[in-house]
């Protein structure tokens, strides 16, 4: 039933679900199951093929309108040069949480809209949307003294904020990591279809590449370009002991073996059967993977990120993909019913 199944290397992904298993082993429907890892001490493909078989069972994912195909995009975690301290090269700053957003969880006041967040500020007595990217450029947030780093480059800020997490290499040639802390509430609004729909690009050079080299060639668009996405992304520093990035299951992500999904439709840390092709090929990419993340952009039932991991080869990878996919989602036995950590 799951294209490869037979031959695909496991041994990856069973590290990526052992990431998985720390956070979901005292969930309801995920405790016999994530015990029994320790079962498998130094398994082989055979092995874990037998303990997927034995312990899962995979339902295809389907869209509201019935169809099976869905679109598969990539992330990964960039670098960029940046400094503690504005400086005449790194004027672009990287911003902590503001002390003026608030953030509500509406499924503790209304349980039909558990995992439902409500983001804003006060004004007056009132709960209004907080300040978008145009709002927070124009200095209109409480950021002032909430500056994380100063980076060189505003597109590479920008592209930071929709991969989620990086690192930052300092003028002492350190790196330091940072990740995904919150969201200011307005919806992503991609930039390429923008860039699209008003001629400046083909459909066929809309990818991260594309849009970088455009913004080469028209700094004086730049800004109004980037303020078309309302949407904007806090972070915070990172230990630099982590393996990878948190994704926001909280554990590390597993280059090439974590994707992002709609948490509403695939429950985060599930196993997730791909079914897709490589970046721009037909070549088959069919692998069992974990459902570790979530993204703005990553909104629908067979809808997937896949996290090709950090640098510029994992950045030309994630850049270039926009395939057709199919999903299959691995509950525990017995427990399907239960699945919505």
């Amino acid at each position: 039933m799951l294209p490869d199944w037979q031959t695909v290397d496991l041994l990856p992904a069973w590290t990526a679900f052992s990431q998985s298993c720390k956070a979901l082993r005292n969930k309801q429907g995920w405790q016999a199951v994530c015990a029994r890892i320790n079962e498998l001490s130094q398994p082989d493909n055979a092995a874990l093929r037998a303990f997927f078989e034995k312990n899962f069972a995979p339902y295809q994912v389907f869209n509201p309108d019935g169809s099976s195909q869905g679109l598969i995009t990539g992330y990964y975690e960039p670098k960029l040069t940046g400094n503690r301290t504005k400086t005449a090269r790194f004027r672009y700053p990287l911003y902590a949480v503001p002390e003026d957003l608030l953030t509500i969880d509406l499924g503790e006041v209304y349980p039909q809209l558990k995992d439902m967040r409500l983001r804003g500020r006060l004004q007056g007595n009132r709960v209004v949307p907080y300040y978008n990217r145009a709002e927070v450029g124009n200095g209109k947030a409480a950021l002032q003294g909430r500056e994380l780093f100063w980076v060189e480059n505003a597109v590479e800020l920008f592209f930071l904020q929709i991969q989620g997490s990086g690192r930052i290499e300092l003028p002492d040639g350190s790196l330091v990591k940072v990740g995904y802390a919150e969201q200011n509430g307005h919806p992503y609004i991609s930039i390429g279809k923008k860039l699209v729909e008003t001629g400046e690009l083909k459909i066929e050079e809309a990818s991260m590449q594309g849009i970088k080299s455009w913004a080469e060639r028209h700094p004086e668009k730049l800004t109004a370009l980037l303020a078309q996405n309302p949407s904007y992304v806090f972070f915070r520093e990172l230990p630099n002991g982590l393996s990878a990035p948190l994704g926001a299951l909280g554990v590390p992500l597993t280059e090439a073996y974590s994707i992002a999904v709609d948490a509403r439709t695939i429950p985060l840390g599930a196993p997730v059967f791909l079914a897709t092709t490589y970046p721009n090929t037909a070549e088959p990419l069919n692998r069992l993977m974990l459902a570790q993340d979530t993204g703005g952009a990553i909104k629908g039932a067979v809808r997937a990120d896949f996290f090709w991991g950090f640098g510029e080869q994992a950045g030309a990878q994630a850049g270039r993909m926009k395939q057709s996919g199919q999903m299959w989602v691995l509950f525990p036995k017995g427990a399907e019913p239960l699945l919505n950590p």
